[in-house]
Parts: C-alpha cells; structure tokens; sequence
C-alpha cells in the first residue's frame, strides 16, 4: 500500500468516525459553560433551557459557571475545547459584539473560533437606585446626579460590559457625572447597589424580586418599548430620543463542530423555545423573553451588533488591557 492511498484510507476512516460519532450525539453528558456566577441572567437562562434540552436530548446538560474578563475566560474554554457539541457556551451579546472591540488583546477571536448555534432569549435593562437614594423617579435621579459632588457611584457587570456601557451612554446624553465601581458580573453588582456600597446600575429584570421587595427602585428601562415586567416604568428613549440597549442571549460550540450535531441542538433549542413551561420560567425567575431566530438572522445580528457597539467603544473611549 502506497503512502498516498494509506492517507486516503485513514482520511476517510476519521471521517466515517466522526459521521458515526455525529448520529450517535449526544452519548455523554453535555457541559454547558456560563460567562457570569450563578444567579445572572445568563445563568438563570442557562438552567431554564439546558433542563429542557436534557430532557430533548436525552443526556443531562450541566451547567458550569466560569466568570471573568466580561466573558472571556468561559469564551477562550469554549473555543479551545473539542468541537465534538460536548462543551457549549451560553453567550451574551457583549461576548460577541463588544469585547473584540474593548480588550486590547483577545485569547481567542468570538467571530472565528465560536459557530453560532441559536438564539435563546433576549431581554432589555432596568435603571435601578438604592431606595434610599432621595429620588423617586428617572427624572429626579437626573437632577440629582447633575448636582452632586462627589459623583454618585454606580455598580456594573465588569469593565465594558452592557450595564457599563449603557450608563456611559446615559452620562454622554443627560449631561451627568457618576463614578464607574465594576463587579465580576451583574449579581454582586445587584448585592452592592442593595447594601448601598453603590446607589445605581443597570440590570437585567432579573433583579424583579429585589424591586417588587422595596430593596430597589426601578426608574427606567433601556428598550424600544415599555417592559412587559414593569409596564409603569418609562423608557430612557422617551427622554433621550434614540436611547436604546437590548440584550439577547445564544448558545454557541467551537468552530469545526459538525453540521449534523449543530442541526441536532437548533432543532432541540428551537423545541424547547416553543415549550409553554421554558416561556413560563424565563418570564417568572428573570423577565427574559424567548427568542427564536434562523441561522441567516442570527448571523445578521451578530454583524449589526458588532458595528453598533464598535463605535459606540471607540467614541466613549474604553479600553481594557
């Protein structure tokens, strides 16, 4: 047997592996990584929808928190591990579409080295104050951030991250002052603003039990429309015209993941979104909304966002080493 025919042979054997390996999937239990500590957003969607594509798939999926570098540290695990659909990243947009544009270096690239599998849920912020802070609503906070000196300090997700940018965004428009206190993701964000170590922040309507139980006062949300959560609250774009922060959530494999293990989980994602109960839970422990999309519009909102937030980076002028 020649050398170039012992090539062949062994090309199309791994490939007749991974063919079999691919109808076979899933075998084994599936990990699924999360950028934030438990109790975020992300993580509470993580939980909702991997019990349900544990019960689709027919193996456990496990949930594995790894915080960090607004994302970047469950990314770079994500991206470097096998792209076998074992190990899987609940991805939030920032991952995507701000931190290329933030970090001076990246361990890996988001765009390349992660395949987009499907979008899972999608949610908007809440501008919310220690309720000792004396004012009662986005107005009256205005008015006060403008007078007070030293700045009001208010508590974010991490450098960079959305909660971040988005009161940047804010301090541009309202013509205001605060003072930037970063946390390693949006729940000790949450618990500092409620002890009062911060006065302000944006979150996700996760935090709705702290607001209904008096330990927050929600002012506002970021979206294009009222929240479904809090009807009563006014969008920040109702003052400030063009005001505008959503959030979605996706899962995501390492690129080279095979196209039969990738349509086996869109098919799942896509069973499990449609499910009453997955609706019922996102809604109930964090206001998240569902959200299906096709892979060509997924891709879309990658690229868009990425635009969007690239110079949205470049004007405010943050940069992480």
């Amino acid at each position: 047997m020649t050398a170039k025919l012992a090539r062949a042979l062994a090309t199309c054997l791994l490939a007749l592996i991974a063919t079999t390996a691919s109808a076979q999937y899933p075998s084994r239990p599936i990990k699924l990584v999360v950028p934030i500590p438990a109790g975020g957003a992300p993580d509470i969607a993580a939980r909702v929808i991997g019990l349900k594509l544990s019960e689709l798939l027919g193996q456990p999926v496990v949930v594995d928190n790894h915080a960090g570098s607004n994302g970047n540290i469950a990314g770079d695990m994500v991206a470097k591990s096998a792209p076998d659909g074992y190990t899987l990243l609940l991805g939030q947009d920032s991952l995507m579409a701000i931190n290329p544009h933030l970090y001076a270096k990246m361990p890996f690239d988001p765009l390349k080295d992660l395949v987009p599998v499907a979008t899972i849920a999608a949610n908007q912020f809440v501008l919310a104050v220690n309720p000792a802070l004396p004012v009662r609503n986005f107005q009256e906070f205005i008015e006060y951030a403008r007078r007070t000196a030293p700045p009001l300090p208010y508590a974010s997700g991490g450098n960079g991250s959305q909660h971040h940018l988005s009161m940047e965004i804010l301090k541009q428009r309202a013509g205001i002052d605060l003072l930037h206190v970063p946390f390693k993701g949006g729940t000790p964000a949450t618990m500092a603003t409620v002890a009062g170590d911060t006065v302000a922040m944006f979150s996700g309507t996760s935090t709705a039990p702290q607001i209904k139980a008096g330990k927050l006062r929600a002012l506002a949300v970021t979206g294009t429309r009222r929240s479904a959560e809090f009807p009563e609250l006014p969008t920040i774009g109702e003052f400030y015209p063009g005001y505008e922060v959503t959030i979605w959530l996706a899962l995501f494999a390492p690129v080279g993941t095979p196209e039969p293990v990738l349509s086996r989980l869109r098919t799942a994602v896509g069973k499990a979104l449609a499910a009453p109960e997955v609706k019922e839970r996102l809604n109930a422990a964090g206001g998240l909304e569902p959200f299906a999309s096709t892979p060509e519009e997924f891709a879309a909102l990658i690229r868009r966002d990425y635009d969007k937030y690239g110079k949205i980076v470049k004007e405010i002028g943050i940069k992480v080493d």
